[in-house]
């Protein structure tokens, strides 16, 4: 691939007025998709709400019991939701440019698995409970093993470089992984208020969680923008990318500590929540082709509405328990990657 290429990604974005149509369809598509994935978020599950009775309780009115479902219960989960799966999507989009990896996933680098694990440590020999302290300790576990996955990768000859990462990120992952169930089989009263957690869910997280952890999403997102030509450069491989005036090692530190910070906060809030960082981006890829600079916008916007829809339909399947939203993105994940697989444009990230 050449760079003009990587300028002009292909069959979207060339100066052609079919390309230029397609590319402010889909755009229009994926903002009307999100609007609708809220609009449903606020008003669908077991106590189901009108749109005026949403709208009433956000103007400052509405009875109480609706400001009760939808001020405590549904505008937190549906703004978790939303953060969540910038997070995620972001997160998946710049692993799989920096490994060019099609299969790669925020869980390559052992993201998720240091969260998890860190948060059973905490249950299981520090007794801790409040869901708050875990957020916080979760979001440590998955820096701490981020940076020991690095300094693996980085270990002998040469620098870090993706292959060496992602090697030392799986084995690490399935290192801690496999201490975590050990520690959950071990004691499972004190980790069965974490059920949820393990399966990926939104229920019951509010403000006073996600506000702390906001300005850390919010860096590492504009961070992943700003890296996007960067990675550009890198899909050409590192020869041609220092020849364009590339910073290598800067954008390998850049990823390392965007997906941190992006996998971390999301599986501290959420759990760990699969399939969505995987498949979003090959649905941009596949919709908007291959510059990453339009892939990262895009997998950010797609990726909350799959969520927030996952949440959704997780509410009303067996209402009024619920499935956890971790659960129903593995269902409908699976089916619609394996798809994507079999189409070529969404086979390759470069």
């Amino acid at each position: 691939m050449t760079a003009a290429a990587i300028g002009r990604p292909r069959g979207t974005f060339t100066g052609s007025q079919s390309g230029r149509a397609r590319t402010w369809i889909g755009l229009l598509g994926l903002l009307a998709l999100l609007a609708t994935a809220i609009v449903l978020s606020l008003t669908l599950g077991s106590n189901a709400l009108s749109l005026d009775a949403v709208v009433d309780v956000l103007r400052g009115g509405g009875s109480p019991e609706a400001r009760y479902v939808v001020e405590e219960l549904r505008l937190p989960r549906t703004v978790t939701g939303l953060v969540v799966g910038a997070a995620l999507g972001a997160a998946g989009a710049l692993i799989q440019a920096f490994t060019r990896n099609p299969l790669a996933d925020p869980g390559i680098l052992g993201v998720n698995a240091g969260a998890a694990f860190a948060v059973a440590i905490g249950v299981a020999f520090l007794g801790m409970r409040d869901i708050a302290d875990l957020v916080w300790l979760a979001f440590l576990g998955a820096l701490v093993v981020t940076v020991a996955v690095y300094v693996i990768g980085s270990s002998g000859r040469g620098a870090a470089d993706p292959i060496r990462l992602t090697l030392a990120g799986v084995a690490l992952g399935a290192v801690f992984s496999g201490i975590t169930t050990g520690l959950t089989l071990s004691d499972p009263d004190a980790f069965e208020h974490l059920r949820s957690w393990n399966a990926g869910s939104l229920l019951g997280r509010g403000f006073d969680l996600l506000l702390p952890v906001l300005p850390f999403v919010g860096l590492a997102v504009l961070g992943a923008l700003l890296l996007a030509p960067g990675l550009n450069a890198v899909a050409l491989g590192e020869d041609i990318a220092r020849s364009q005036g590339a910073n290598i090692a800067g954008i390998r530190i850049g990823v390392v500590l965007a997906v941190t910070m992006l996998a971390g906060v999301s599986t501290a809030l959420a759990g760990p929540i699969s399939f969505i960082g995987l498949m979003v981006p090959h649905v941009a890829r596949w919709v908007f082709g291959v510059d990453q600079r339009k892939i990262l916008p895009v997998s950010i916007v797609l990726a909350p509405a799959i969520v927030l829809l996952s949440d959704v339909l997780g509410r009303l399947l067996i209402a009024p328990a619920e499935i956890p939203v971790g659960i129903v993105t593995a269902f409908v994940g699976a089916p619609v990657l394996i798809a994507l697989a079999r189409r070529a444009k969404a086979s390759a990230p470069s």
